[in-house]
């Protein structure tokens, strides 16, 4: 009886026993996948340069000379490298008639645009090396230069005439007799004075008190030219005119005025 029962302890015992040597390895395998940690498939680190060798520059090969940096020209300033995933922005092409402009330096804030007035053109920007033109305030209003005026044309002159008589008035006041010595009627008016009147060929008339300057003008009836002459009377502030006949059209004179300082001149 004691011997069964031992018999089924040891029994149990082996059973135990070899359960935990059947487990004894898969122990230290799950403890070891517990105190492993979790590594990143795909570190940051490793899409940045000099890890990603993508974007790292390649070295020439052995005899090959790298290319030569262009210097930027004149007024051209160099372009900052972007940081790095920054993508640089995208140049826009400028208008027809428009100049591209300069970007501003690093630190530096662009000038703030000034609003047109009202009828006036916004200028455009001067070319790189250009500087820009003053300004002229608003309130002051621009006066033509003197030399817009042209000066093509002559200031017109008048021209010297020497007078036929010179008498003496006496209060400014003259009087004149007409003397026809032609054959034909002679047609004659005080301007201003007195209507056209007629003169019978071999006959006289005197205007008297006709205040100066004054015009007397004169023709024939028949339609010839007239000779005029005239020339100072005895009496002081008199004129005396006689007509003739003119055989030369260049002759012929048709008006005569006496100025102010008793200069008689004939046309």
């Amino acid at each position: 009886m004691k011997s069964q029962k031992f018999r089924k302890s040891a029994e149990l015992f082996g059973a135990i026993f070899g359960g935990l040597l059947i487990s004894l390895p898969a122990i230290p395998q799950a403890v070891a996948q517990e105190s492993t940690p979790k590594v990143n498939p795909s570190p940051s680190i490793f899409s940045e340069p000099p890890y990603n060798r993508s974007q790292a520059p390649v070295p020439p090969g052995p005899g090959v000379k790298p290319p030569r940096p262009v210097p930027p020209t004149e007024g051209q300033l160099s372009p900052l490298a972007p940081g790095p995933g920054v993508k640089p922005p995208r140049p826009v092409a400028p208008t027809e008639g428009q100049m591209f402009p300069l970007p501003p330096g690093p630190g530096v804030k662009p000038p703030r645009p000034v609003a047109p007035a009202e009828g006036q053109l916004s200028p455009l920007p001067p070319g790189p090396g250009v500087k820009p033109s003053r300004a002229a305030p608003r309130n002051q209003t621009q006066q033509p230069s003197p030399r817009a005026v042209s000066t093509d044309q002559p200031p017109l002159l008048q021209p010297r005439q020497t007078p036929s008589a010179t008498i003496t008035l006496v209060n400014g006041i003259v009087n004149i007799r007409l003397v026809n010595d032609t054959a034909a009627n002679v047609t004659y008016q005080v301007i201003g004075d007195t209507a056209p009147r007629s003169l019978p060929g071999k006959s006289d008339v005197t205007l008297q008190a006709l205040s100066a300057p004054v015009t007397v003008t004169f023709e024939r009836e028949d339609g010839g030219q007239l000779i005029v002459t005239p020339q100072p009377s005895s009496e002081l502030g008199s004129l005396e005119v006689r007509f003739n006949e003119a055989t030369n059209a260049t002759q012929g004179r048709s008006a005569m005025r006496i100025e102010r300082n008793g200069s008689v001149f004939l046309n």
